[in-house]
């Protein structure tokens, strides 16, 4: 058994292909396959459920798959400390989010950026349980979304809250005159008003359904997509008005687009900015989550 069969396996894990699992681990097909198949027969299991393509596992590969995601986050996290030993911190961090977090994150990375330039990022979208999930599987480095304390407790995550301002109305004052006057918003001026929204599937388009069901109301989405900028794109023309957390959103991209404080109860979770715990978490992502959670503490004194 060595690391390369332990990446493929997890390689294979995360493509849930064959062909793609070979080009992500930079060998052919055949060769992954074969080294696959050697490490079964050391083994002496049957890691792979194998049909016509790829079947998933089995019950002893999914033991097994636990064990290989923890060594190959160790092997990863040595070469990255080996590296930053040598010549600085330096390397990818893969970071997970959830989508219309109450936090610039572009901006909150480039605080990081400022402070450690040898860092580069990959940012990938997730769900909410998409999030928890890759972040045990050690498939992102760093999470940023909502989450219920006590699973990050029970799960011994470091946690960094990222503070909750509330929820914005943005709208183009050419096409909602009206709303440039009114200091604040309530839930029945809003659900009179046309949206662009989040699709219902993603947890801030929960809170906000569930809030406003619990009041009566419903709703008006014009258009509901996954992209922000579609949905910015949607306001801009006029089609709607956006729903988003305060602190989201940069101002000074969309200078046209004005904002509103909505009348809306806190959500039930809490966003917060998550990595492993100390000793766990890789060189990288500890040196991210130090960084970003004293940035962030500077920020919110500064807006009390």
């Amino acid at each position: 058994m060595d690391i390369k069969q332990l990446i493929y396996l997890c390689n294979l894990e995360r493509e849930r292909h064959f062909g793609r699992a070979a080009e992500a681990s930079f060998v052919s097909q055949p060769t992954l396959s074969m080294r696959l198949k050697n490490l079964e027969k050391e083994l002496g299991l049957n890691l792979i459920n194998r049909g016509n393509n790829f079947e998933g596992f089995t019950a002893e590969g999914d033991r097994v798959l636990n064990w290989a995601r923890e060594i190959v986050a160790v092997y990863e996290g040595l070469k990255l400390e080996v590296e930053s030993l040598k010549q600085g911190l330096s390397g990818t961090l893969r970071i997970g989010v959830m989508p219309q977090c109450s936090v610039s994150l572009a901006r909150l990375i480039k605080a990081v950026h400022d402070v450690h330039p040898g860092l580069d990022y990959r940012v990938s979208e997730v769900s909410a349980d998409q999030l928890i999930e890759s972040l045990s599987s050690h498939a992102v480095d760093v999470g940023i979304g909502f989450f219920e304390f006590s699973t990050l407790n029970e799960l011994r995550f470091q946690i960094c809250s990222l503070h909750d301002d509330g929820v914005d109305v943005v709208y183009h004052p050419d096409h909602f005159p009206e709303l440039a006057v009114a200091g604040s918003l309530s839930a029945v001026q809003v659900a009179a008003l046309p949206l662009c929204l989040s699709e219902p599937s993603r947890y801030f388009r929960r809170y906000l359904d569930n809030y406003f069901r619990q009041a009566g109301l419903e709703l008006h989405p014009i258009i509901e997509s996954t992209s922000i900028f579609q949905l910015m794109q949607g306001v801009f023309v006029g089609l709607g008005c956006a729903l988003v957390p305060r602190g989201h959103l940069i101002d000074e991209m969309s200078p046209a687009l004005k904002r509103c404080p909505l009348d809306i109860s806190p959500m039930s979770r809490h966003a917060a900015l998550v990595v492993a715990e100390g000793g766990r978490a890789t060189a990288l992502a500890q040196h991210f989550f130090n960084t970003a959670s004293l940035w962030l503490a500077q920020q919110a004194g500064e807006f009390k």
